[in-house]
């Protein structure tokens, strides 16, 4: 995936968009479901908690569940991209996903939340995996370029919603949170739209799907979805366990929250083209996954040791782990891609991508439990064991998939 050079006359948006027509296209399009990704993300517990009334122990068992319906949603909608096609596929997921938002603007009970939650659960795994064959169909290069190029704009996304939804939050009033839902189901809807403007021969159906789930006998891609799984766990503690132990644990004022996010977010936005760019082959992969898993070591342990310091000691090791595992998480991200692409046979990547996302999928379901026992239960050697589970899954992530393909 280049990006296109600077020729006269051209905008400056223009030049940052990437060559072929196709791929500017889902870029515009995933910039528009994250940016609203990112106001709901932010304000929506509030949402749920302030203007629908529901308790925080049952807004987090509508997630929950909406997590494990999602599990099988994204296995099935791969499998269908790869036999009907992937735009066909995606398009009729984010407009399902549109509706299925603006739903949360009518609910008044748990029950009723519960069952809108169990259906939106389904929309962002089904998405995925019906992305993942499109993406490779359209990708003019390395797909792995083209995912890092699209993880910068979808972070760049994510930052601008949650900035949008801080409005909201500040006006605190039952418009301003509705108005964050409605800016979601439109953004679902603008997402599906834009994808349909991909020609059709560009995304056809292969019409090739093998009978059986054939990925779930691929013993090569179930180990190198087990190793990403676990390895997947690096999000948790950056998104749920690092807030958590800086405002409980550490002296840091509390804007290292926010801080420590927006570090990570710009790093991401800046470098994950350029760590994308060295990763061709599973082989390379493996190694970058050795070197993921030895700078989350290293992020978690720094992060851990601003539990007992002064104020801006404290800060110090909280900017300079979240550096180190940012680092770590660019080099898993380009890894992690190069795994689910490169291990895949062309016509079955729906299906394999929705194997591979169960994996995570599964992590992601049981991650806080993961830190609460660990990290946040026992304290510094929750910490450092949680770091020595990555490092370790890391570094053994290349040989066991090696050895799993008989190399």
């Amino acid at each position: 995936m280049a990006v296109t050079s600077t020729p006269t006359g051209v905008t400056g948006v223009r030049r940052l968009l990437p060559d072929s027509a196709n791929e500017r296209t889902v870029t515009v399009a995933t910039f528009a479901n994250s940016f609203g990704g990112g106001m709901f993300t932010t304000a929506s517990a509030l949402y749920f908690t302030r203007v629908v009334g529901l308790p925080a122990g049952q807004v987090a068992a509508g997630l929950f569940g909406g997590a494990v319906v999602g599990l099988l949603a994204g296995v099935v909608a791969g499998r269908v991209a790869d036999e009907y096609g992937a735009n066909r596929t995606h398009v009729s997921v984010m407009l399902g996903g549109g509706a299925a938002i603006s739903s949360f603007m009518l609910v008044g009970s748990f029950w009723s939340y519960l069952v809108v939650s169990l259906v939106a659960g389904m929309v962002i795994p089904a998405g995925e995996a019906s992305r993942a064959p499109l993406i490779r169909q359209v990708a003019s290069g390395n797909p792995t370029v083209f995912i890092g190029y699209l993880r910068s704009v979808t972070n760049l996304a994510l930052a601008l919603g949650s900035v949008a939804a801080g409005f909201a939050i500040q006006i605190d009033t039952r418009p301003a949170y509705l108005g964050v839902v409605a800016g979601r189901a439109v953004a679902y809807v603008g997402c599906a739209l834009v994808m349909l403007r991909l020609p059709k021969a560009a995304v056809g159906a292969t019409g090739t799907a093998e009978r059986g789930w054939t990925a779930l006998r691929d013993r090569v891609y179930l180990s190198a979805t087990a190793a990403n799984a676990v390895l997947s766990l690096n999000y948790a503690a950056s998104g749920f366990l690092l807030p958590l132990w800086i405002v409980d644990r550490t002296s840091a004022p509390r804007w290292m929250v926010s801080g420590t996010m927006v570090l990570n977010m710009v790093l991401v936005v800046l470098l994950q083209v350029r760590v994308s760019r060295g990763v061709h082959d599973v082989r390379a992969a493996g190694q970058r996954m050795a070197w993921a898993g030895g700078a989350f070591a290293v992020g978690l342990a720094l992060m851990a040791l601003a539990a007992g310091p002064s104020i801006w000691t404290a800060a110090g090791l909280l900017v300079a782990g979240m550096v180190v595992f940012t680092l770590g998480e660019l080099w898993y991200a380009a890894a992690s891609t190069e795994y689910c692409f490169g291990l895949a046979p062309p016509h079955l990547q729906g299906q394999y991508a929705g194997v591979f996302g169960l994996g995570s999928g599964a992590v992601k379901a049981v991650a806080p439990a993961v830190m609460s026992l660990l990290p946040l239960g026992i304290g510094l050697p929750g910490w450092l064991a949680l770091g020595a589970l990555l490092f370790f899954v890391g570094l053994v992530s290349g040989p066991l998939v090696a050895w799993a393909g008989g190399q």
